[in-house]
């Protein structure tokens, strides 16, 4: 039976023929159904890439990050710079001091690599070095649209929460820098929207048998999108090792929409069926892809083994060349039994070690940071991280005001957006617990598995704008609590009014809260007056 006759009744089918009726139609709804969210991020994109190598400096972290990229691109490995490196790179003529010395690097190569890409298009320059930023930044943008979509079943929900993401302060912000988390929060919400096309696709291939056999039975086959997820999320690591813990987080979640799966078809034993047919593929398909992909992000330091000494590659790359090895005595805090390695080759074995170091660099780093901030915090951004500051004195580059003015970038998350997203995640827990919403459970997966491990990390050095990843969920919610304003399907007319009068009212405010603070997030030369007015609170200076 059709979809056209379950929707209307056979007096009320139309004389022309299905395909000749429904085939225009449907390429106008697919038309439109992408229209709106490339609008959203045609705009977002403006908002990215606008004056995009202003200030022409080192802004935050960008003193490591960028330099790192470059030295990957030209010698396959992080190298050493001499100490006033960063002026030379900006002056004019540009000076490029990379020496070939190893350095010692806290986070993965892969994000670097990314960032390499506009360096290699644009070369060692502030736009180079921010171009892939904000280019993912505008495709994550248009990847929300078409998620929301696919989540909530309504364009102009996706729409609206790719919007909010657009007007995000903090997404803006790290979409206009040189850094890592912008790059990771790509990979996580590409990794999420691969799940979902996952889950679509195998509720599908369980109503194509329902009606011969149970959901005991069904063989799903090959998932190609749950690869395509598990790559994400190795990629995602590969960036910043809290991936790891989203990794974990979408692998409890899609083992979940598995069961649930089976029970909808009809399974008698429905997590029997799960985890004998789905968890071990699954396992497979989302671990080892992921480690897969994590590995080949090392794949030019495991090759740079010419030469030897502090020369012969990458940072510890010759470590375990005269060694014989043996396990690791412990793991997480476990005593283990110590056997030899040397059946393992030495890249491999020394590798492992230089994990180790950073592993213990990351867990342990608790040096004090003027911007450095507690999780619990980040939500209704109790502190902001100044990435960028310079006080402009009246009568220089256009400041006309007799107190001076400053030029500032600003982690600030847009406030109204925030503050709402912690009302959207209190009603999206009650769908969950009392209405069992599935996309309700969904987002809270995410937000879980990006935020909750930040929380056992109380005596280390962080930093609110980890949470840009975090970002792109908190739109899913407000957007999806929007959505509830409007009403269900089928209530009356003035309520549908008022719903929509209210979510657009919402809308807007965050739109004007993003405008009024826009200045701190692109370094614009405003008088202190006008900079002190944004300063909400105290722990923003």
């Amino acid at each position: 039976m059709t979809q056209a006759a379950l929707t209307h009744p056979p007096s009320a089918a139309p004389a022309v023929p299905a395909p000749e009726r429904r085939g225009p139609l449907r390429l106008a709804a697919a038309r439109s159904d992408w229209l709106g969210p490339i609008a959203v991020a045609l705009f977002a994109g403006l908002l990215r890439f606008w004056n995009l190598g202003y200030p022409n400096a080192f802004v935050f972290d960008e003193t490591y990050y960028p330099k790192d990229a470059w030295s990957l691109l030209k010698q396959g490995y992080e190298g050493t710079w001499p100490e006033h490196a960063n002026e030379q790179i900006l002056a004019v003529p540009q000076q490029i001091p990379l020496t070939p010395a190893p350095e010692f690097i806290a986070h993965p190569p892969l994000g670097k690599w990314v960032i390499s890409l506009g360096e290699w298009g644009f070369g060692l320059h502030p736009f180079g070095w921010r171009f892939m930023t904000a280019l993912l930044g505008t495709v994550t943008v248009l990847m929300l649209a078409r998620i929301g979509r696919r989540l909530f079943g309504s364009t102009l929900i996706g729409c609206t929460a790719a919007l909010l993401m657009a007007v995000d302060g903090l997404q803006l912000v790290m979409s206009r820098v040189g850094l890592l988390d912008g790059v990771q929060m790509f990979f996580v919400l590409a990794a999420f929207g691969a799940l979902l096309i996952d889950r679509d696709h195998a509720r599908a291939r369980l109503a194509a048998v329902l009606p011969d056999r149970g959901g005991d039975t069904v063989r799903l086959g090959w998932r190609p999108w749950r690869i395509a997820a598990g790559a994400c999320l190795g990629a995602a690591a590969g960036v910043k090792w809290n991936g790891v813990m989203v990794l974990a987080a979408f692998g409890v979640l899609t083992v979940l929409w598995d069961h649930s799966g089976r029970r909808w078809a009809g399974a008698r034993r429905p997590w029997r069926s799960m985890l004998r047919r789905d968890a071990p593929p699954a396992f497979l398909a989302t671990v080892g892809t992921a480690f897969v992909v994590y590995l080949g992000g090392w794949a030019s330091w495991l090759s740079t083994g010419g030469g030897s000494g502090a020369t012969g590659g990458g940072f510890d790359r010759h470590w375990a060349d005269d060694r014989a090895g043996l396990s690791p005595d412990s793991f997480l805090g476990v005593p283990l039994p110590r056997f030899p390695m040397g059946w393992v080759p030495a890249p491999l074995r020394s590798l492992w070690h230089y994990h180790s170091q950073m592993y213990d660099f990351n867990t342990g780093l608790s040096s004090p940071h003027t911007y450095q901030s507690n999780p619990f915090s980040w939500l209704v951004q109790g502190r902001p991280v100044s990435m960028y500051w310079e006080q402009v004195p009246a009568g220089q580059r256009g400041c006309t005001a007799s107190g001076g003015c400053a030029a500032q970038i600003l982690g600030l998350g847009t406030p109204l957006l925030w503050w709402t997203a912690c009302f959207a995640l209190v009603y999206l827990l009650w769908r969950w617990a009392f209405r069992r919403d599935w996309r309700s459970g969904a987002v809270l997966c995410a937000v879980a598995g990006i935020y909750l491990p930040w929380f056992q990390y109380q005596e280390r050095t962080v930093f609110s704008f980890y949470m840009v990843v975090l970002v792109p969920f908190l739109c899913l919610a407000v957007a999806q609590m929007l959505g509830a304003m409007l009403g269900p399907e089928g209530c009356p007319p003035e309520r549908r009014r008022i719903g929509a009068a209210g979510a657009g009212l919402v809308v807007l405010a965050i739109m004007a809260c993003f405008a009024f603070f826009y200045p701190l997030y692109t370094a614009e030369v405003i008088p202190m007056s006008s900079w002190q007015d944004r300063m909400w609170f105290t722990s923003w200076i």
